[in-house]
């Protein structure tokens, strides 16, 4: 066989490898689904509108993807989620464990606004005698550590001229600080949403809230190295956000009585709680510095080590 057909038979066989190769890639980047958290509480209207629209399936069927929802509350587990790439999206993950993650190695972006919502996250308690955050010292409050709620204690009492140090603070979930404060354990509770309400209707006062404490900004987030292989998908998802707002705009009522069949309001509560929030997704201004304003408290606490570039968290298409 001449060596010049040889070279050539070389050569088509180096293209059709090649060609194998690019195939095998492709269809292994095809995206046959994409997974994002589903969360309710507080009062995540958005989530239960999508849903039950099912404006996410639909948008994504357009390119033949399956949507799958997971229902993970904690924040921490569900950065964690997103950081194995179990997850994709993360829709309503609170700003501190998103600055908290990203602070720790975890390859997020922050995509949109979830929620801005201070007055939903309160510090309640059943005895009467305490009238002021100044009233606390040395009692024991209960509440998610690392969280806003946390937040919110360590502002409310920093405008008081005292400190964590000042009072016995436990850490505990929202139903649980409920518990503790029904049965007597605690003197404080700090809640959010629905839990707040009741907590209310059970006896207890409100003592304060985030207004003029804290944003209460909720977020959304990707994994970063999925929106840099599909940015389309990422325009995707914020287009249903967006779509989603609009709906609740124009069918609020519909919208909120979807809502209070899911989160077991009244319609009167969920109307109240409804009052507090604003899901406008456009990140502004004030928003990255509330970000930075949260990443101090982390700092501060000595919850965070590592500080971050906030402005760059932010994905850009």
């Amino acid at each position: 066989m001449k060596k010049g057909k040889i070279i050539g038979i070389i050569i088509l066989i180096i293209i059709i490898i090649a060609g194998f190769c690019i195939y095998s890639h492709n269809k292994k980047e095809q995206v046959k689904e994409v997974s994002l958290t589903y969360v309710t509480a507080p009062l995540n209207v958005p989530s239960i509108v999508e849903k039950n629209e099912q404006m996410f399936t639909k948008e994504y069927a357009k390119k033949g993807i399956n949507v799958k929802y997971y229902d993970i509350t904690s924040g921490s587990e569900q950065t964690a989620a997103l950081a194995s790439g179990n997850l994709d999206f993360l829709n309503a993950v609170g700003g501190t464990s998103a600055i908290l993650a990203a602070s720790n190695g975890v390859n997020l972006k922050i995509l949109s606004v979830y929620s801005r919502a201070p007055q939903g996250f309160v510090i309640v308690t059943k005895d009467k005698s305490i009238k002021s955050v100044k009233d606390l010292k040395g009692l024991k409050i209960g509440g998610p550590k690392g969280t806003i709620l946390n937040q919110l204690l360590v502002a409310a009492l920093k405008k008081n001229d005292m400190n964590l140090k000042d009072v016995d603070y436990i850490n505990m979930g929202i139903p649980e600080a409920m518990a503790a404060l029904d049965n007597g354990s605690i003197k404080a509770a700090l809640l959010a949403g629905p839990a707040a309400l009741k907590a209310e209707e059970s006896g207890a006062h409100v003592i304060c809230d985030g207004k003029g404490l804290i944003s209460g900004l909720i977020v959304t987030a990707v994994n970063e190295n999925f929106a840099k292989a599909h940015p389309d998908l990422v325009n995707d998802f914020l287009k249903v956000q967006k779509q989603a707002v609009d709906y609740i705009n124009q069918n609020t009522d519909k919208a909120l009585e979807q809502t209070s069949k899911v989160v077991g309001l009244t319609k009167a509560q969920t109307e109240k709680m409804y009052s507090w929030y604003n899901f406008n997704p456009t990140i502004t201004q004030s928003d990255i510095t509330a970000l930075e304003k949260t990443q101090d408290f982390l700092i501060n606490s000595g919850m965070q080590t590592n500080r971050i570039d906030i402005p760059n968290l932010i994905y850009h298409n």
